[in-house]
């Protein structure tokens, strides 16, 4: 299980602050119970395992859209800002993706690996 990079870490971080920021003007700050544990786990640098990662893929491809990241960068404290950053940013989007293909590419190597051992085995 890989443990998130500094800038991943950084993020979420920055996230919780400022959701803590903006919980003190508004009952709603951002984010949710989910967002808030994965931005946790990730900022404290914990393990994370590949349902997770899946996770964190899904919501950033959910969240993706031209809408989303014209209000992220006119409002660094809006709501969608804060949860963007609650599940590690854009260095968490680009990480998850990345461990992702990894893991899959590290399955289908297992996988030729253990064809070829079969085919070596008839002979």
């Amino acid at each position: 299980m890989p443990k998130p990079p500094k800038t991943v870490r950084t993020a979420a971080r920055r996230g919780l602050t400022r959701r803590k920021a903006r919980r003190k003007t508004t009952k709603r700050p951002g984010g949710t119970a989910v967002g808030v544990a994965r931005a946790r786990d990730l900022s404290g640098g914990r393990n994370v395992s590949e349902r997770t990662l899946k996770r964190m893929k899904a919501f950033f491809d959910r969240h993706d859209n031209a809408k989303s990241r014209a209000a992220r960068k006119r409002d660094p404290n809006s709501p969608a800002s804060i949860a963007w950053d609650l599940w590690g940013g854009t260095a968490g989007r680009r990480w998850a993706a990345a461990q992702l293909k990894k893991i899959e590419r590290d399955r289908k190597r297992a996988k030729d690996m253990k064809k070829i051992r079969r085919r070596t085995k008839k002979r």
